[in-house]
């Protein structure tokens, strides 16, 4: 994408998860979703009307949403458990773990309303520990998609795959970062801008706010790249330390604590290969999350292309004296 092009504004990639399930369930009738009363927060009332047989709805039970999911994937289903990612990823843990990822069933969790969609119902609705938790525990794919070409790619991928996926999903519009002619890979980064001053590394719905300081920075002379890492796990390390090697500074964006998520897994790869470069982590501090939209947060914690270019010409300032 070139950095004057203007953002398209597109759907919800939870309402590109719901077309896309539909499709693959009405061409194979052993694709299932699972919720927890999640239907409508998940958009998957359509499927349902479609594909009546194909849903199966557990209640606000998300450890049985899980243990259910396995049950089918064990059966030869290709199931979709879709819950809220704040309960999705604490409340039925150990399912994941030892039902899902150990006994290496092919269950795709959709963590859906993530990060902090969820915005004025605070804390507890917020998703801030999903990745780092699921990093940690072995057999299990962990992609966080920018916009609706990922989103849908993702769901293709997972669908088609014997492994344990978690696909993680906001619930605002994307503006469209891509263009009809790439490709996605799993494990394999894209480079939504070119750019050799700073690197911002982002996932999910802060790649669009990183493109926005893209912008900004060019207008002031400055070349920014903007990689979509919607790969968490397995990481493209090759993409990382490409840009460490080749940009003045690194910047790391996530919809997710600083600890344990994107940001860390890039410093890790980044320290270990021994290169030096200056680097920040952008996301969610280690504190008691402001309550709020989730624009008034994202502001809040300079996750906005302003506050993304603001840090930018900091790290560069700090480089230049």
């Amino acid at each position: 994408m070139k950095i004057t092009d203007q953002l398209i504004k597109g759907k919800a990639n939870l309402e590109v998860y719901s077309e896309t399930l539909i499709e693959l369930g009405q061409a194979d009738r052993n694709i299932m979703a699972v919720t927890s009363d999640s239907r409508g927060s998940g958009k998957l009332t359509p499927f349902a009307d479609k594909l009546p047989e194909q849903l199966v709805e557990v209640g606000i039970a998300e450890q049985n949403l899980v243990g259910v999911a396995a049950g089918l994937a064990a059966a030869g289903k290709k199931v979709f458990a879709t819950s809220p990612s704040c309960f999705l990823a604490t409340r039925s843990l150990e399912q994941i773990k030892n039902d899902v990822a150990y006994s290496n069933y092919p269950v795709n969790l959709v963590g859906i309303s993530a990060g902090v969609s969820y915005g004025a119902l605070g804390s507890t609705h917020h998703s801030l520990h999903d990745v780092a938790v699921l990093r940690a525990i072995n057999n299990i794919v962990v992609v966080v998609p920018a916009d609706n070409f990922e989103a849908r790619e993702a769901v293709k991928a997972a669908a088609a795959s014997d492994k344990p996926f978690f696909l993680k999903f906001g619930k605002k519009n994307m503006p469209h970062l891509h263009t009809a002619d790439e490709k996605f890979e799993i494990g394999k980064a894209s480079i939504i801008v070119e750019g050799t001053d700073v690197a911002f590394i982002a996932c999910g719905e802060t790649v669009a706010p990183a493109f926005e300081a893209a912008q900004k920075l060019n207008e002031q002379g400055i070349s920014a790249r903007v990689i979509s890492m919607h790969t968490i796990k397995p990481l493209d390390t090759e993409t990382i330390l490409k840009a460490a090697r080749e940009c003045k500074t690194v910047i790391t964006v996530e919809e997710h604590s600083v600890n344990g998520g994107l940001g860390e897994a890039c410093a890790s790869t980044i320290l270990e290969a021994g290169i030096s470069v200056p680097f920040k982590r952008v996301g969610l501090p280690d504190e008691e999350t402001v309550a709020g939209s989730q624009a008034e947060i994202f502001n809040h914690y300079g996750i906005s292309g302003e506050g993304l270019a603001r840090t930018a010409r900091t790290c560069i300032n700090k480089i230049q004296t």
